[in-house]
């Protein structure tokens, strides 16, 4: 019973990294639609969204690190 929990919370947890897969495609479809109205701005842009995908990652990875935890803590 408790195997089953662990395995069940643990995959429940990974439902994050979709909310993190998809924060990622929208970080850079706005770089791209950012680039394509002013060009001149890419460089600032860029770091932005270089930026933007580091801490939308870190959020996917908090995920991860919670269904590991879930699944191999005690």
């Amino acid at each position: 019973m408790l195997a089953a929990a662990k395995i069940i919370g643990s995959g429940l947890a990974t439902i994050g990294l979709a909310g993190a897969g998809v924060g990622i495609g929208l970080v850079f479809a706005a770089l791209i639609n950012g680039t394509s109205r002013n060009p001149s701005l890419r460089p600032q842009l860029f770091s932005y969204a270089i930026l933007g995908f580091a801490l939308t990652e870190a959020i996917g990875l908090f995920a991860l690190m919670m269904a590991f935890l879930l699944l191999y803590a005690s």
